[in-house]
């Protein structure tokens, strides 16, 4: 439903007034979970250069235990950085004052195939009602 003239007036004028409260900007970022989810993606890319860097010293000192400890923080990390992106591009993420999105029911994602048990069950229910 569109806004009337009065109403987005109104609204102009409420933005330009918050956007000058930079107590009340940066308690807006701090609370928007994107911003979060991109620091965890910066962390996360820090942990990998430095477990790289791990596994290069203890590589180049021939200390294979230093080595693959390395290793194992960088695929922690990588695991990490992978779950927070995927957490950032959820459609359920939202800014506040944003709109709530439409979660999805309990019973999976929208692409996953259903089980045989429910497409027979649907089945019998869509039958003729001669064959009783």
């Amino acid at each position: 439903m569109p806004l009337s003239e009065h109403e987005q007036r109104l609204f102009e004028q409420i933005e330009r007034s918050l956007a000058e409260d930079p107590k009340f900007a940066s308690a807006v970022r701090a609370s928007d979970p994107r911003f979060h989810a991109r620091r965890r993606l910066l962390v996360a890319a820090g942990v990998i250069i430095a477990g790289l860097a791990l596994l290069v010293y203890g590589a180049v000192i021939k200390t294979p235990p230093l080595a693959v400890a390395g290793f194992v923080v960088m695929l922690a990390s990588a695991a990490f950085a992978v779950q927070s992106h995927r957490r950032a591009q959820s459609p359920d993420l939202h800014v506040v004052g944003g709109t709530t999105s439409r979660r999805r029911p309990r019973g999976g994602r929208s692409g996953r195939r259903r089980s045989i048990l429910d497409r027979m069950e649907d089945r019998w229910r869509q039958r003729p009602e001669g064959h009783r």
